[in-house]
């Protein structure tokens, strides 16, 4: 097959768990982490999510996979920056980081879903005059660059030490391996100008289209021209993929269900922000290889992010998995970093 050519796949799982009993869930999840490094995923990423059934603090989940998986980067996609106090969120992250030897995928958007609920409880004061936007990554930023506080005289004292103050403890190169998650013109060139990887999914908004490529498209390559020269930064693409080669008629028809009930969606701008959507990918892997193949995005894009779809099974998303790693993203000119697992699934 000619056209894409992905060098770097990932995954990124919701993190779903049952509400009066949330230990299996979480716990599958790092079993997918782990399933995917076997697999020869080069990235497993988790979803951060407030009042769902989902990962309510990326930071934790991915200090325990980092214990459990010795390759794969680990991402969040995408920590919302309305709940966090910058400094705070900078500790859990670097001091993940540690701990996982340096494989941590800092993914960061702006705002705060469920603000008239949350805002006062996560916020001392009157939130509603907070920065919840740029400037606060911006912050997280620039403690993960160690820079010291204080003047240059500045110490403190601390049993056995007197030293330096500043973020602990300091992740080198972790301020390097932070992503935007950019769906707007303004997003991706802020990233840009800021020097962040950028990540663009199946989300985007139309501000001068109604098509959702050419949104896309366009975003690309604001952040491209936006860039400084010389700059080299990672993008990364999104898209909600699910092959069903080896799942059985009940889970293919499943499958099938879930595309159409969001099909809808893609039609037409949503809502006052006309917010655009991608198609979900659903079939063989012929015919979403043939569906990748003609999309211009996918082309321009060297890493491939799937993004695996909210409450399904264990077994669903591991049999995505194997499907996507060994009939689709070979045929995208992706290598594994380790020896693939043998091909051990039958089709039912």
């Amino acid at each position: 097959m000619t056209g894409p050519t992905i060098t770097s796949l990932a995954f990124l799982t919701p993190g779903n768990f049952l509400d009066d009993d949330p230990g299996p869930g979480l716990e599958e999840t790092l079993q997918l982490f782990e399933f995917g490094e076997r697999l020869g995923f080069d990235g497993a990423w988790i979803r951060q999510r407030h009042l769902e059934h989902g990962v309510g603090s990326a930071a934790v989940l991915l200090a325990a996979a980092g214990q459990r998986t010795r390759r794969v980067e680990l991402g969040t996609a995408v920590i919302p920056i309305g709940y966090e106090n910058p400094f705070r969120l900078a500790e859990d992250l670097s001091l993940a980081d540690v701990l996982s030897q340096g494989r941590l995928q800092v993914g960061l958007s702006t705002g705060m879903p469920h603000a008239e609920l949350l805002g006062d409880l996560v916020h001392d004061g009157e939130w509603r005059s907070f920065d919840l936007s740029y400037g606060r990554v911006a912050k997280v930023v620039g403690h993960l660059r160690g820079d010291y506080l204080g003047g240059p005289d500045t110490v403190i004292h601390s049993p056995g030490t007197t030293q330096r103050p500043r973020l602990q403890p300091y992740a080198a190169g972790l301020a390097d391996r932070v992503w935007y998650g950019g769906g707007s013109l303004r997003s991706v060139r802020w990233a840009a100008g800021q020097g962040l990887n950028l990540l663009t999914g199946n989300v985007v908004s139309g501000e001068r289209t109604d098509d959702f490529t050419t949104a896309q498209l366009d975003l690309l390559t604001a952040y491209e021209d936006t860039l400084a020269a010389g700059r080299r930064t990672r993008t990364a693409l999104g898209r909600v993929i699910v092959p069903f080669d080896t799942a059985d008629a009940a889970t293919r028809a499943r499958y099938r269900a879930y595309a159409k009930g969001r099909h809808e969606r893609t039609l037409a701008p949503q809502g006052p922000k006309r917010t655009l959507f991608a198609p979900d990918l659903v079939g063989t892997a012929e015919q979403i290889l043939e569906r990748l193949a003609a999309d211009p995005v996918v082309a321009r894009v060297p890493e491939l992010r799937l993004e695996l779809p909210y409450e399904f099974h264990r077994e669903e998303y591991e049999q995505i998995l194997y499907d996507v790693r060994h009939l689709i993203a070979p045929e995208l000119g992706w290598r594994p970093a380790q020896p693939p697992v043998p091909a051990l699934r039958a089709v039912t």
